[in-house]
């Protein structure tokens, strides 16, 4: 049943994300970026405390092979689309119960609409 309330969300969320990051500011979003600067490379291209972000959209969570998931991400079955990651960013722990990223969520719709247009524009 959980399973089903998840993908409930992840399809609800894809009509609203894929909208919201198309309504997004790319640049407002590389501002908010700078808070994942903490656990992810500024270029996107290297592991840092979190994994890379280069080539993000269309990947398999927990798939890099040089980076060390938590076993919750690696068995999520997500695949990373601006709609998933919409709704990881917002509510991570909710999403993903055990992931190892220490970071509460992007209550605001707004910044994360601005934030995936940042993520869609530079690591696509």
């Amino acid at each position: 049943m959980r399973l089903i309330q998840y993908l409930v969300l992840f399809s609800l969320a894809g009509v609203t994300s894929a909208a919201l990051a198309q309504q997004g500011d790319a640049k407002r979003g590389q501002k908010v970026f700078e808070v994942c600067t903490a656990c992810h490379a500024a270029n996107g291209a290297s592991n840092e405390v979190g994994p890379s972000l280069r080539g993000v959209f269309g990947r398999k969570a927990g798939s890099l092979e040089d980076f060390r998931y938590s076993p919750a991400m690696k068995r999520s079955g997500i695949t990373w689309t601006a709609q998933s990651l919409e709704a990881f960013i917002a509510e991570p722990q909710k999403v993903v119960p055990a992931n190892r990223m220490p970071y509460d969520g992007l209550p605001d719709a707004r910044a994360r609409a601005d934030l995936l247009a940042y993520l869609m524009q530079q690591f696509k």
